[in-house]
């Protein structure tokens, strides 16, 4: 029989699950001035699907990490360029043959380095970026960027200048009202430079122009596929983000906590 005076409690909420049946922790996102936390949270939750969510994480949400020592890197680009493939390389050295169409993916990885806690977030884009609203939050919360094209495919280039002014135009409104610094590490790849001049359909030359003068911004040709050039890229892009050296290909998966 009930007792009249107990005191009801409401159970503990569960943590949510990631795609692969563990308790995972939710994305990181920062509040940004005109944009409530929870607003972006629901945002985040409603375009991407749990389903498709992959999180390279132990599930422990205990790790504290300091706001200065979290980053995100955005992969951007057309479909069936390669932005998983180039991610799938710096994550875990492999290369996935078969093609799976990306609706948004998100890992987490969190380092100890020297005894300081530091965490990098990876957003993989989808390519057929349904969600206007989505693909400008993805780039009001970046950090760093890595803009993907294939060589074999002129109008995935066209799609790359196109996002390249986009994040410009964002980050200039976003420096407007914040006063925050003009930096932003960017690369500009060229994937698939393993299937031949013969297939070519953007010149090096022309591809160089979209980074001359800028010294936040570079441009490589790699092979996520013969991984060439992968490495390189991404130790330039930490170069220029100013991010510890540990956290780079040859080195953070040894220190990686999470």
């Amino acid at each position: 029989e009930e007792d009249p005076g107990a005191v009801t409690r409401e159970p503990p909420q569960p943590l949510e699950a990631s795609a692969d049946g563990e308790e995972g922790c939710s994305p990181h996102l920062q509040a940004l001035p005109g944009i409530p936390l929870s607003r972006a949270r629901g945002q985040a939750r409603h375009s991407q699907p749990r389903a498709m969510m992959k999180t390279l994480s132990s599930g422990n949400c205990a790790l504290s990490v300091p706001a200065k020592n979290s980053y995100r890197m955005v992969v951007l680009g057309a479909s069936r360029v390669g932005k998983s493939s180039i991610v799938s390389r710096f994550l875990n050295g492999r290369f996935e043959d078969q093609y799976t169409p990306t609706i948004e993916d998100f890992h987490r990885k969190v380092y100890n380095i020297r005894g300081d806690m530091y965490q990098l977030d990876i957003l993989d884009t989808s390519g057929n970026h349904p969600f206007p609203a989505m693909r400008r939050l993805s780039i009001l919360t970046g950090d760093v960027f890595i803009l993907v094209f294939s060589l074999d495919n002129r109008e995935s280039f066209d799609e790359v200048k196109r996002l390249q002014k986009q994040i410009l135009e964002v980050k200039s409104c976003l420096k407007n009202k914040t006063k925050e610094a003009a930096e932003l590490p960017m690369v500009i790849c060229g994937n698939k430079n393993d299937h031949g001049e013969l297939c070519r359909q953007v010149p090096t030359t022309e591809a160089e122009l979209l980074v001359s003068g800028d010294g936040n911004c570079a441009y490589f040709e790699v092979s996520a596929k013969k991984n060439t050039n992968v490495d390189e890229m991404f130790y330039v892009l930490f170069s220029m983000a100013k991010l510890p050296h540990e956290m780079s290909p040859a080195l953070h998966r040894k220190i990686s906590v999470q």
